[in-house]
């Protein structure tokens, strides 16, 4: 118990008694004590971190690597849509604009540059900066590509809608039933069979019996229906727009009236003999831009007479004329 006490012999009565320290030289033992202490301490403390690491670092490490993953899930998910948009382009430039007649985006415009040489520049200075910038760099080029595809499809829908309208007014079905034989085409003729003499025939003669019902070939609007005095007899010309005109000659009955929009497969007319006709047939030409055209090079004649009837029930049912 008496360890920690001091004890000399006094030589002048040989008794042992207690060495009592100044109080400042137990201060600066205890100084002493408690700096070797914490220096001990420091340096184990420092020891530990550098061989097993702080909690916190520890835990900043984790969330490190946790980042690291995310980032890259995240290329994975860049790299992805990149590869859809590439998938997109291809059926821009393949397949949407050949077959609409639009010329392919440029690829130098797709990849076209944005921003300047300090664009990433808040970037700079990290650990990790070469890896921001680079996926910075990915999303603002994913930006770029992706707005430039949607323009894209939007005019291609816009074409497509045009294309169809355009294909809705092309003179693209035979205007009366396939069963019936064709005569005269598109030829010059050396005897005309009602006048006798020579000159160009610039349509399609249909055989068909008096009264035969005659269709619109596309949509469009009658631009003329009535008496013709010039050979045709009673007849209705459609402007189908696109320069595209049709007529139908030597009618028995109009069933149209001038200004009236009609849709291909609609009723127009009933066959006949008026005008300079040397029996029952339908004269049918079509002109484009003022020119002559060859009418049989617009329809198809080879399907049957049923799939022409359906054909133009299926006409019928979406044409408000009827």
């Amino acid at each position: 118990m008496f360890r920690n006490r001091k004890y000399v012999l006094d030589s002048s009565d040989l008794q042992y008694k207690l060495v009592k320290l100044h109080w400042k030289v137990r201060f600066l033992h205890f100084f002493l004590w408690f700096a070797v202490s914490v220096i001990v301490a420091v340096f184990y403390g420092t020891v530990f971190e550098n061989i097993f690491g702080s909690p916190k670092e520890k835990m900043l490490s984790q969330q490190v690597e946790n980042l690291k993953l995310q980032y890259s899930l995240i290329g994975r998910e860049l790299d992805n849509s990149m590869t859809s948009l590439n998938s997109f382009r291809l059926s821009d430039d393949r397949r949407y604009r050949p077959i609409l007649g639009m010329d392919s985006i440029p690829e130098s415009y797709r990849k076209a540059g944005y921003g300047g040489v300090d664009r990433y520049r808040d970037l700079t200075g990290y650990v990790n900066s070469n890896l921001l910038i680079s996926f910075r760099s990915k999303i603002d080029e994913l930006k770029n590509r992706a707005n430039i595809q949607n323009e894209s499809f939007k005019s291609i829908a816009e074409r497509s809608a045009e294309w169809k309208r355009e294909m809705d007014h092309q003179p693209m079905i035979s205007p009366v039933d396939v069963k019936y034989h064709l005569g005269d085409g598109f030829k010059f003729r050396a005897i005309h069979p009602v006048l006798g003499s020579a000159r160009w025939h610039y349509g399609q003669d249909f055989e068909v019996p008096y009264g035969t019902e005659v269709y619109a070939t596309g949509d469009g609007k009658i631009i003329e229906s009535g008496w013709n005095s010039g050979g045709f007899g009673n007849y209705t010309v459609i402007d189908h727009g696109y320069g595209l005109q049709s007529t139908y000659g030597h009618l028995s009955d109009i069933k149209v009236v001038k200004n009236m929009n009609v849709k291909r497969g609609d009723l127009i007319g009933l066959s006949g003999s008026t005008g300079t006709s040397s029996g029952p047939h339908l004269h049918y030409q079509i002109e484009q831009f003022g020119e002559h055209k060859n009418p049989v090079n617009f329809f198809n004649n080879d399907i049957s007479a049923d799939e022409y009837n359906e054909m133009i029930q299926a006409f019928g049912s979406k044409s408000k004329f009827r």
